[in-house]
């Protein structure tokens, strides 16, 4: 794995770039000097956040059954106009 450090502007310049050696490896985008912004992979994120779902799975939320939910109800009070 290599690791690459980049300029916010070397970044605006060549994204291209920074997506190629992305798939390397992280690439840090720096603000001022300072790492501001990691470039990674799909896949090494997947691999980070454990999301190997797809869309369909994710809004799915089978977990929602688990959910207890309970709202109050809604008294709407109606308001004359006043078109002055």
């Amino acid at each position: 794995m290599t690791i690459t450090t980049i300029s916010s502007r070397e970044f605006n310049q060549d994204t291209s770039g920074a997506k190629k050696a992305a798939r390397k490896g992280p690439v840090f985008i720096t603000d001022r000097g300072k790492p501001a912004h990691v470039l990674l992979s799909i896949e090494e994120y997947q691999k980070l956040t454990g999301l190997n779902a797809d869309i369909v799975d994710l809004l799915v939320m089978p977990e929602a059954a688990d959910i207890d939910f309970e709202t109050e109800r809604a008294v709407i009070i109606h308001r004359p106009v006043d078109f002055s």
